[in-house]
């Protein structure tokens, strides 16, 4: 890890002399250490939520972002056509595979000494990823650097512009741009496309073209335990966003019965739904609202995809009750996919009751070694990926 850091700080300082001394005026990076991001960002701050300001800003050409994070009939979308064409899963397929198609490496003639990987999002104050990416590339031999670049959705124009005009060979994206980063991408891969949602993003070196994938389907059901059997079973998914629908896909592939998505707002769902109910024909999908729990005694699995309970925005705080969860049966399990902090209050409050749990550490990890295998063509070591964040974890 200490390696890695002084690569990087000396990478930049290189740069950054480098430009002084031609006079270049190569846009500057918007980008602060993780340690300034602490020292900045109160952390109690809540993410901005909604798209609709990207709208007015004049560098970019899409002009109109889902107020509700699932229309996608908008003017932008149909001047994506074909990212955005989905098809309804035969019979018998599986939904997605388990392992992602890795583009082919770009032939260049002079290799650059370091790679350029980055994180957007916002906020990012809780992100592991700078210290899990760093690990795995250490463990396959790649000089690489990896920047958390928090990005408001207001800045999301820019900060693309920025990250395929500045020799970045890819970036990770969470929330609140999985939606919204889908309109400015030249391709998607076939796991992209059914979950709608995008967390990996490979560039281009040569056409800087920018081709989309979604690794949190893989993490999400290699974090499962092999004994924990979905098959034929009720679960319910809090939160209908990018985290949500990864998890309601793998579901999907385990088989299950019944889908319950709980959302702070039913109406805004209804298309979701009917997405759903035609991607998924074998499973049944029900909306509720999600302060109206009341019993959930027919619950095999209980994930929550929201950010409550999360290290910066909601940490302390339970998307359930404790009354709430008791009345899940005995042999029912708790997917937190939040990682930071390492259990949760919902977490901690399914373990006093002693129901089994899983935390967001494995698929965090997982996601993230699918994400170097697309951008590297190479497997990490997962270990030493797991250890990094285990030393750097609260």
């Amino acid at each position: 890890m200490a390696i890695n850091k002084e690569l990087y700080e000396r990478y930049k300082a290189m740069k950054a002399a480098k430009l002084s001394a031609s006079g270049n005026n190569t846009e500057k990076a918007p980008v602060t250490t993780q340690t300034q991001q602490a020292s900045n960002k109160p952390e109690n701050s809540a993410p901005v939520t909604s798209y609709s300001s990207l709208a007015n800003n004049n560098n970019t050409e899409p002009n109109n972002y889902p107020e509700n994070n699932i229309n996608y009939t908008d003017k932008v979308a149909k001047e994506y056509n074909n990212q955005f064409t989905y098809s309804q899963p035969a019979q018998n397929q599986t939904y997605i595979q388990e392992t992602t198609t890795v583009p082919e490496p770009a032939q260049t003639h002079q290799a650059p000494q370091l790679k350029k990987f980055a994180l957007i999002g916002y906020p990012l104050g809780h992100s592991l990823s700078e210290y899990i990416h760093l690990a795995g590339f250490e463990s396959l031999g790649i000089k690489a650097t990896y920047e958390l670049i928090p990005t408001p959705p207001e800045e999301l124009v820019d900060r693309i512009k920025y990250l395929r005009n500045n020799g970045y060979s890819g970036f990770n994206v969470t929330i609140p741009l999985k939606l919204p980063v889908t309109m400015f991408l030249d391709e998607v891969d076939a796991s992209a496309n059914i979950v709608k949602a995008i967390n990996t993003v490979a560039i281009d070196p040569q056409t800087n073209a920018l081709k989309g994938f979604n690794t949190d389907v893989i993490g999400f059901i290699k974090a499962i335990p092999q004994d924990i059997n979905l098959y034929n079973k009720t679960v319910a998914i809090l939160g209908t966003g990018g985290a949500a629908r990864a998890a309601i896909t793998a579901l999907a592939q385990k088989q299950v019965k019944e889908i319950k998505l709980y959302t702070r707002n039913i109406t805004n769902c209804i298309e979701l739904l009917e997405y759903l109910r035609k991607s998924f024909p074998k499973v049944e999908f029900n909306a509720y609202q999600i302060d109206k729990f009341k019993n959930l005694s027919d619950m095999y699995m209980v994930v929550n995809a929201t950010p409550i309970g999360m290290s910066g925005q909601a940490v302390g705080y339970s998307p359930l009750e404790e009354e709430e969860i008791k009345t899940l049966p005995p042999e029912a399990t708790v997917y937190d996919v939040i990682y930071n902090p390492k259990k949760t209050n919902l977490i901690k409050l399914a373990q006093k009751h002693k129901y089994r749990t899983i935390t967001g550490l494995d698929m965090l990890i997982h996601q993230a070694l699918e994400a170097q295998k697309i951008w590297t063509g190479l497997t990490p070591d997962f270990k030493d990926m797991k250890i990094a964040a285990l030393e750097n974890l609260d």
